[in-house]
């Protein structure tokens, strides 16, 4: 291998490395977005989320879908701020964890494991547990989210724990 092979794949190396940490970075940030909606009170007033919604928009491409399952479904970023800024809870903590990371060039997916404790509106605390897959493209030098779909696999009351939700 030539000096001019070598550093051209090791170049490729570090560009993976960097989308790769791009993409944790990117989701590490609509968490913290999505749950500082909250305060210790529940959901923060409209005015204060109204910005937030619009901070957890901009992490999407302008044609992206937010496909929440049985939260709704979302189609464009202007849809997705809108959706963001009605809590369904007055708490949540999520916790985005094993991500598998595929790169193609400007384009990747994630699979991610989701836990999320958090509180119902009514006031009970309950587990959430699910994955996610999301579809990326870096657009104008910034990776965005362009598809993010969550599968839940449980939503149980903490008291009661998840195992009798849980049948196999």
């Amino acid at each position: 291998m030539t000096w001019t092979n070598r550093d051209s794949a090791l170049a490729a190396r570090v560009e993976a490395l960097e989308a790769i940490e791009a993409i944790r970075a990117l989701k590490a940030r609509y968490a913290d977005l999505v749950d500082s909606r909250y305060g210790r009170g529940g959901a923060k007033p409209p005015a204060e989320i109204a910005p937030i919604a619009a901070a957890i928009a901009a992490l999407f491409a302008e044609d992206a879908v937010w496909d929440g399952g049985a939260l709704g479904v979302c189609a464009g970023r202007d849809a997705i701020r809108a959706r963001m800024a009605e809590p369904t809870l007055s708490f949540s903590r999520h916790y985005f964890v094993s991500p598998r990371i595929a790169l193609d060039g400007d384009r990747a997916t994630a699979h991610w494991e989701l836990l999320a404790p958090c509180t119902s509106n009514d006031g009970a605390a309950m587990w959430m547990a699910g994955t996610e897959d999301d579809s990326y493209a870096k657009i104008g030098g910034v990776w965005l989210h362009t598809r993010m779909q969550l599968r839940v696999h449980f939503f149980a009351p903490h008291e009661r724990g998840w195992a009798p939700t849980r049948k196999g």
